[in-house]
């Protein structure tokens, strides 16, 4: 745990993925939130989005974070926040208007399951 799925629209090119993923892993990382080998990431770009109605270059990023319940808000609001920040920091606009999100979903205790074996 954690769980996070990163999107963004595809004319932020190919190469923000890896730099996203960096970014968002270094910042939960250092939330002191979560042990570096349980933080999984990943990211998908979508060819085909729609962003308002204007004819007007736009992009967008967005990140679902899903973590096991317990947390309070604030803590959330705290780990929502860096990781914003972060993603903000990782992708530059290219001269488009850049919406970034975040958002958080606590996983029930009682139904989520992992394994970790070594090989």
């Amino acid at each position: 745990m954690p769980h996070l799925t990163i999107e963004y629209s595809s004319n932020l090119g190919t190469a923000p993925a890896a730099a996203l993923l960096r970014a968002a892993n270094e910042a939960l990382m250092h939330t002191g939130q979560f042990q570096e080998a349980d933080i999984k990431s990943r990211a998908i770009g979508h060819d085909n989005f729609a962003i308002g109605t204007a004819d007007t270059a736009r992009a967008f990023v967005a990140a679902t974070l899903s973590l096991l319940s317990g947390r309070t808000a604030e803590t959330k609001r705290e780990i929502a926040q860096a990781l914003l920040a972060a993603l903000e920091a990782a992708i530059p606009t290219n001269g488009m208007d850049l919406q970034t999100s975040v958002e958080i979903l606590d996983i029930d205790r009682d139904s989520y399951a992992k394994s970790h074996r070594h090989g």
